[in-house]
């Protein structure tokens, strides 16, 4: 995003009514606060009516009962404002913590939708940032703040009316005055928001960089990297420290501005009031009154222009936040997209298939790929690293849309697939095998989430998960810990092949399914995947070949192109490529 850009938005709130329909579904709610502002409100402006009664009756003897029921009637009018502050706190509380949680549920829903190319630019650390710091900023204007703001701009109309009231001349002297203090909430108002949005993005930064530098913390012990790395989360965050500097300067500034302005006029108007009393062209106890009309107004600014900063801030934080709800997925679903639910077989088709990634749009990762998988044949995927194997994978669970070409799955376009639909259908055991912090029978589940726990025992029996589940401390109850790092490369591909088991999906893409397997393991599994693989269509990628030679076919991919194709012997019998990989793996063997 542009710095122009960043400050062309910097000057309106129109994020902010980007939020309205998370409020509008509280309509209830919002009429009750409002009832109890008002109720606040009402009962802090009769105050000043009390005082100026006193003040013009006197406090002889002979108003003692006058002054006793007076006073009494103030009791009233304290309680009244006591109870109606609470609860328009507790509604007003209420609503920016449900607008809050709405939007967080918003958001995260809608990222859960975007393809893997909106991840591929896009820093996680980045985006929970957006959906914890952003959203904390917005709750403070939607919660606290909204109560304090929505009590003093009631109170600053109440205070304003009642001044015109007590008296139109005092009023229109303080009402000149208006203009210098709308001036700094304008020119101020400005400055504070592009300086929130630098300071927020500035934090989310540094919160990026302290999450992948967690994640990765033993790679940076292991090169001796600790300072070169607290260094660079030191000048992210002293960016950060410094750009909230900058914004909360600006914001003393404006509410130094607007106090003394509005204080000021207030005085300088007292002091012809005083006068006028002196004259005997008004008593002192109407004085009195919009002498306090007159504060409530000033005060309420005051509060009002610290809460415009907060506005501001909450502005910035929404931007960040609808920019992330307007991100659109590459992956369009059809408008009446096919189903997949009544076909019987299986089989796969690629025809002149090329594809770059996003982010390098110069660097085919497929170029021209025509391949035909049989329904139940099984089909192995070999080739060097960055030959486009995995490139292959993603294309087929349409994690991308390729440039040129058609993918096919029983004469269906998937293109014209709900990608969820598709993806219902494919069952994969990925080589970097992603564990979740629940346990093990929760990481399994994943497989088929409405399987029962004997299914789901079953499958892990079948995968070789029950060799170490059954020894934990908790057994498959057991949590893994987050990315599981409690378990070996290992143990956390049995548990990936054990969801394969569990999904029971027609279509098995094996990724490396085995690659971090000891050899005895792996010839466990080797068997156990022969039966996963039976009457299923399956792809294999395989970098160890010995693995593969008993598939139907083999698949040479290099620089994203099929170089070769056939079975094993018939490959080593024909040279080239695989021949050449063949003896490097045999001979170290």
């Amino acid at each position: 995003m542009s710095s122009a850009g960043t400050a062309a938005r910097s000057r309106n709130l129109k994020p902010l009514k980007r939020l309205l329909p998370y409020l509008l579904r509280y309509r209830g709610r919002v009429a009750i606060a409002i009832f109890f502002l008002l109720a606040a409100a009402s009962a802090t402006l009769i105050v000043p009516l009390a005082v100026r009664r006193v003040i013009d009756h006197g406090f002889s003897g002979e108003n003692a009962a006058f002054i006793d029921q007076y006073f009494a009637m103030m009791m009233v009018v304290v309680a009244v404002l006591a109870i109606s502050s609470a609860a328009r706190f507790y509604f007003v509380t209420w609503i920016g913590e449900r607008i809050v949680a709405d939007l967080r549920d918003a958001v995260f829903q809608h990222l859960l939708t975007l393809s893997p190319a909106f991840f591929d630019t896009m820093r996680s650390g980045e985006l929970l940032s957006r959906l914890t710091a952003d959203t904390t900023q917005i709750k403070s204007v939607f919660g606290a703040s909204a109560s304090v703001a929505l009590r003093n701009l009631v109170l600053l109309v109440g205070a304003v009316i009642m001044m015109v009231l007590t008296s139109a001349k005092l009023s229109g002297l303080t009402l000149l005055a208006l203009p210098l203090i709308v001036l700094p909430l304008v020119v101020f108002g400005r400055r504070v928001r592009a300086l929130s949005r630098q300071a927020q993005d500035a934090l989310a930064g540094s919160a990026a960089l302290a999450q992948e530098s967690l994640e990765g913390v033993s790679v940076i012990q292991s090169f001796g990297q600790e300072n070169r790395i607290w260094s660079l989360f030191s000048r992210a965050t002293n960016e950060a420290f410094d750009a909230a500097r900058q914004r909360t300067m600006a914001r003393s500034l404006l509410t130094a501005a607007i106090i003394f302005l509005a204080f000021g006029s207030i005085v300088a108007v007292l002091w012809y009031g005083a006068q006028d009393v002196l004259a005997g062209n008004i008593t002192g106890g109407t004085l009195g009154q919009f002498v306090l009309y007159a504060a409530f107004a000033a005060g309420a600014m005051g509060s009002l222009s610290e809460v415009w900063g907060e506005v501001q801030l909450a502005a910035g934080a929404a931007e960040r936040l609808c920019e992330l709800l307007d991100a659109q997925s590459d992956i369009a679903i059809p408008d009446r997209p096919k189903s997949l639910d009544d076909i019987g077989s299986w089989p796969i088709s690629l025809t002149n298939v090329s594809f770059a990634y996003p982010a390098r749009r110069n660097t085919m990762a497929l170029d021209g790929i025509d391949l035909a998988v049989k329904a139940g044949e099984t089909v192995a995927i070999v080739g060097p690293s960055g030959a486009g194997k995995s490139t292959l994978f993603s294309l087929l669970l349409r994690f991308y849309d390729i440039d040129t070409g058609a993918i096919e799955i029983a004469g269906t376009d998937i293109r014209d697939l709900d990608p969820r639909d598709l993806r219902q259908h494919m069952a994969v055991v990925p080589q970097d095998t992603f564990i979740f912090s629940g346990s093990v029978i929760e990481n399994i589940q994943f497989g088929c989430p409405e399987a029962t726990r004997d299914d789901v025992i079953a499958a892990a029996k079948r995968a070789h998960v029950s060799e170490f589940a059954e020894s934990l401390p908790e057994g498959y109850d057991t949590l893994l810990g987050e990315r599981g790092v409690t378990l070996s490369g290992g143990q956390r591909q049995r548990l990936a092949i054990a969801r394969a088991f569990l999904a029971d999906a027609p279509i098995l893409l094996l990724d490396e399914a085995t690659s971090a397997l000891d050899s005895d393991s792996e010839r466990l599994i080797q068997d156990t995947l022969k039966t996963l693989t039976k009457a299923r269509t399956t792809l294999v990628i395989a970098h160890r070949l010995a693995t593969v030679r008993g598939a139907d076919r083999i698949v040479v991919l290099d620089g994203g192109k099929v170089v070769a194709t056939g079975t094993h012997q018939a490959l080593l019998a024909k040279g080239g490529l695989y021949a050449r990989l063949a003896k490097q793996q045999f001979n170290e063997s």
